[in-house]
């Protein structure tokens, strides 16, 4: 409908254009007097007509004073048969300058044959306007089972190299064998080796995935055809196939090349998972793309790379020699690499001289490279908003809180009844965690709201760890019921504000002991198996291979090591009950503690247990 509406605009504008040039032609670009043969004839009586002009029918007047007239007379009748017959004296003529032109020919055909011809034109250009229109739909569903890969170019301004990727040196070193397979295939041909078919890429969101794929594109200096997972599946069956061979056509025309699936879970996920993982459309997707790698030829230099963060999902037989054999994992990057990308991200931002990107890195464990990059962002902006030319590190620990917490809601105001509990109850969290050995140090206390959270206490710990044993896990969840029991201890009854710390803790103690085998009394073993069917975004089945009775003890000792904690919570915060109401106090006058503000109350944290 909106085609035919503008084409019918367009057609109307095209008409109102000619109408318009015709209608300036015919008055010859000048503004004249229409008059009758009356009126000419008592000017000539006056003597008032310098000239009279005959074209036609049309008799073009211009008196002595400069006035210009125009006057009709009678077809087929001349100028001096006119003058006859109006018994006009002869004498009266002298000194009249009269001229006949002949009618030219193209005023003869705007005036005669355009006022018939026009309408069949327009007619003409609306019926062109509608088939294009039509030939138009008829291209575009034509092109609806085209791949919609895009392509980047090796000669693109924006090619990215390993350089531009910081952190990963795993990753990039396995994939630096796949450079030197574009690069240089005839040198492994020669010795009977199978160029590789597919690298899948594994790594938790934000690690880097798909920078990587493109930098290895720039190494090689070859294209890089980009397409995710979803572009593949439409609603009408076919269509995802059709656009699997489409695109394994284009890599073979611009080889060597890569391409590169995003997501490859959306359309790679086990064919015949059952409730809401059955589909047809997608299981034939992820047959022709199974089928299309097997149709590489030995020679053929296109390499297919893939990027998902589930591959416990995926198809079996996509992992199977031969298509995705070659699997690069993408860790979590260290605080090394945490510097290294705070560094590549910080290039085109203007930091402080007392900015330290190594402390920046020391206060984020767990951060991916986009939380990374997001924070030197969070910080730039923070410093437009207040007027600055420069990030400082006020900025980026700011930034840092935003990322991990949400922004600061100023405008929720407590009472002081609220904000006594809130101080106590924080205040709560960092005294245990100060006194016990293995918890993490306290690096900031706030009852400032922010986010969901109605204060927080941040804790960091001194370098990066990769095994926890089941002390420390006991004593983060002692941290965790540490709010909970200071409002009980204090006030004699509990608030609302524990619930997401008691929900942690829960969970915390269930995975102790049934996934991490850390229960005394039921012995090193995991309980459950989780199986991975999703339905509407939810994970609804998980497959019990104990009984009852088993999940009764399991009860039991989630309950203990909850108790178990609570009672070591509760002693350290009735031992140095004096600290935690000078910490209450100080958050109540001040709403913010930093580490030394907070160490300048209770003192170093100890390294024995409390």
């Amino acid at each position: 409908m909106k085609p035919l509406i503008k084409n019918f605009l367009v057609v109307t504008l095209i008409f109102l254009f000619i109408a318009s040039l015709f209608s300036l032609y015919s008055t010859g670009g000048k503004t004249a007097q229409r008059v009758g043969l009356e009126s000419l004839l008592a000017s000539l009586d006056e003597g008032n007509v310098e000239s009279i002009a005959v074209e036609g029918n049309d008799l073009k007047i211009t008196l002595k004073d400069g006035t210009a007239q125009v006057a009709k007379k009678e077809p087929g009748e001349s100028f001096s048969d006119l003058v006859k017959n109006y018994s006009l004296p002869a004498e009266k003529l002298k000194g009249v300058k009269i001229e006949v032109r002949d009618e030219s020919g193209t005023r003869y055909w705007l005036g005669a044959v355009l006022p018939f011809v026009l309408p069949f034109l327009l007619i003409g250009v609306f019926i062109y306007f509608m088939l294009r229109s039509v030939q138009g739909a008829n291209s575009r569903a034509m092109m609806f089972g085209q791949s919609q890969a895009k392509e980047f170019s090796r000669d693109t301004k924006a090619r990215v190299s390993f350089k531009d990727v910081a952190g990963v040196k795993e990753a990039k070193e396995e994939l630096k064998e796949v450079v030197e397979f574009l690069r240089h295939p005839k040198k492994f041909l020669d010795l009977g080796a199978r160029i590789p078919r597919g690298v899948l890429l594994l790594g938790s969101p934000g690690t880097g995935k798909t920078l990587l794929a493109r930098a290895t594109a720039g190494e090689a200096n070859v294209p890089f055809l980009h397409i995710s997972g979803s572009e593949f599946v439409e609603m009408f069956v076919g269509v995802g196939a059709s656009r699997v061979r489409d695109l394994f056509k284009r890599a073979k025309k611009n080889s060597p090349c890569i391409i590169f699936i995003d997501e490859i879970d959306a359309v790679g996920r086990r064919r015949g998972a059952g409730l809401g993982g059955s589909h047809d459309e997608r299981e034939q997707t992820l047959n022709q793309i199974l089928v299309e790698m097997d149709g590489f030829d030995q020679t053929t230099n296109v390499i297919v790379m893939a990027a998902t963060n589930r591959p416990d999902v995926l198809d079996p037989a996509l992992l199977r020699p031969g298509r995705f054999d070659r699997q690069v994992v993408l860790d979590e990057p260290d605080i090394k690499d945490r510097e290294a990308i705070l560094k590549v991200h910080a290039r085109q931002k203007p930091l402080g001289k007392e900015v330290s990107l190594r402390r920046i890195a020391e206060s984020t464990p767990g951060f991916s490279g986009a939380d990374l990059a997001n924070i030197l962002n969070e910080a730039a902006i923070l410093a437009a908003r207040r007027n600055k030319k420069i990030i400082d590190m006020a900025e980026l620990q700011d930034s840092i809180l935003k990322v991990m917490l949400g922004p600061e809601r100023k405008s929720r105001v407590l009472t002081d009844k609220e904000k006594k509990i809130t101080a106590f109850h924080e205040g709560g969290h960092a005294l245990v965690s100060h006194f016990l050995p293995h918890a993490d140090p306290v690096q900031k206390i706030s009852i400032i709201a922010r986010g969901r959270a109605g204060g927080y206490t941040i804790k960091l710990p001194l370098e990066d760890k990769h095994l926890y044993t089941k002390s420390e896990y006991l004593e983060e969840i002692s941290v965790l019921l540490a709010g909970h029991v200071t409002e009980k201890e204090i006030f004699g009854e509990v608030t609302t504000g524990a619930t997401s710390d008691l929900r942690r803790a829960t969970n915390l103690a269930r995975r102790l002991v049934t996934d991490y085998g850390m229960s005394e009394n039921l012995g090193p073993r995991t309980f459950g198996e989780k199986e991975e069917l999703i339905f509407l975004g939810r994970e609804i089945h998980e497959q019990r291979d104990y009984s009852e009775k088993v999940a009764e003890e399991i009860d039991k000792e989630i309950t203990h090591i909850i108790d178990q904690a609570a009672h070591q919570a509760k002693g350290i915060i009735g031992r140095y009950r004096d600290l935690l109401e000078k910490t209450a106090v100080a958050l109540i006058a001040t709403e913010t503690l930093d580490k030394e503000e907070f160490e300048k109350i209770v003192g170093k944290k100890p390294k024995e247990a409390a």
